[in-house]
């Protein structure tokens, strides 16, 4: 049997990189996927190609609670209650020393990253099944601090402390909670960070970031979604707030 066979998974930033890498996989282990996101067109591709009889998208901007409201109603009255959530909506913010920093940036990072997650959690625990899963990704920089990136770094360690007290409060229910650690990742999402905080072209500055990683180079949206299954799946059933890296050795 598939290893999501008949559950329900709701994925915010679903319709590009590591959230729609995710879909997919989740999709082909049986699973119906509602994505959330903030990008209607790409949006409406992710379900043309993963189907409309298993996906399903809402547009919402994560910070906005009443959207988050409205998009997880949505979801339920098409799915049904939901047995795994991944939040996983991000910006990267600025990158620029403390010193220069814009103060509106730094806020929107935290509020993106840390508050938008806890409208997910706040608005989806009350929809998902006792024994199942819930999953933030954060960051290798939730793990160790990079310069010129201190709101990103802020917000992603901020994961970890939502996570780990949704954890205890969810450990009655069986419901596991896990933040995920993906090092650099070959999306565009990275190739932009990289090349504003190296000021190089995009090849130029992935190789500098390859460099970074013990193991040499950067990972796949695939191989952070086969953690995102692990973390799903019923195999992780004694799995909870743990921060799992998937980085290549960098926070190591």
């Amino acid at each position: 049997m598939a290893a999501l066979q008949n559950k329900v998974a709701l994925i915010t930033g679903g319709e590009s990189g590591i959230g729609l890498a995710t879909a997919r996989l989740f999709i082909a282990e049986g699973a119906r996927v509602h994505l959330v996101g903030i990008d209607e067109p790409k949006l409406a591709s992710a379900v043309d190609e993963l189907g409309e009889d298993d996906a399903l998208a809402s547009v919402a901007d994560v910070t906005d609670e009443e959207a988050v409201l409205r998009a997880v109603a949505e979801g339920g009255d098409r799915f049904g209650p939901l047995d795994i959530v991944v939040s996983n909506a991000g910006i990267s913010g600025a990158v620029t020393e403390i010193a220069d920093y814009p103060s509106d940036v730094f806020a929107r990072t935290l509020e993106v990253h840390v508050l938008g997650g806890f409208h997910i959690l706040k608005h989806t625990i009350p929809r998902i099944n006792d024994g199942g899963s819930i999953i933030i990704t954060s960051s290798v920089a939730g793990l160790i601090g990079f310069a010129g990136l201190s709101a990103y770094v802020a917000a992603k360690h901020g994961q970890i402390g939502l996570m780990r007290s949704a954890a205890k409060e969810l450990a009655p229910r069986r419901i596991r909670v896990n933040t995920i650690h993906p090092g650099p990742t070959s999306t565009p999402f990275q190739d932009d960070i990289e090349m504003r905080a190296t000021g190089q072209p995009r090849d130029e500055a992935a190789k500098a970031f390859d460099a970074l990683v013990p193991l040499g180079r950067h990972t796949t949206p695939e191989e952070i979604a086969q953690g995102m299954l692990y973390l799903a799946a019923d195999q992780s059933a004694m799995v909870t707030s743990h921060t799992f890296s998937i980085d290549g050795g960098l926070s190591g």
